[in-house]
């Protein structure tokens, strides 16, 4: 008979964590969306819960995230308000009727090199046969802030992109 070597408590955490092919950050992100169902469940009769929990998101994040975050939240709430703030999977996220149009994913959140808005398929972008949902921020000029504020009113059926 073989005699086995018992691993350590880390070496079967890393093992175990390897056999799932999720990060360390894809956890935390599944986690964040366990935690917002169940708070959204609680707070379903009360109004304001989710820019409650956006702004404090955004509070957590660093710069150049934080900034671009705010930035975008008074941009897309001024293009299309019937849009209501939320967090999806730990991300600032906009929903209609209770489905993400758009969100933002801060460089930190993956440890990318820059962060990403991005647009789910209840956003009216199509164009042709192909057209993009996410796009690269590493910061916001007035023109970048311009064709956010026009993607936004067509992701939200008004008009078309220019």
């Amino acid at each position: 008979m073989i005699a086995r070597k018992r691993e350590s408590g880390s070496e079967a955490a890393e093992d175990a964590s390897a056999s799932t092919g999720f990060t360390e950050e894809e956890r935390a992100a599944m986690k964040d969306r366990a935690h917002e169902v169940r708070s959204a469940a609680r707070r379903k009769n009360h109004r304001g819960g989710g820019e409650r929990a956006l702004r404090a998101k955004i509070a957590e994040m660093s710069e150049p995230d934080r900034a671009m975050a705010e930035r975008l939240h008074r941009l897309i709430l001024a293009t299309a308000p019937a849009l209501a703030p939320t967090t999806w999977y730990g991300m600032p996220a906009y929903t209609l009727g209770g489905r993400v149009v758009c969100f933002f994913q801060p460089a930190q959140k993956f440890k990318t090199r820059y962060a990403t808005l991005g647009f789910s398929d209840q956003a009216h972008l199509d164009d042709g046969g192909m057209w993009a949902t996410a796009f690269a921020l590493r910061q916001l000029t007035a023109p970048d802030e311009a064709r956010i504020a026009t993607l936004v009113a067509w992701a939200m059926g008004s008009g078309a992109l220019e």
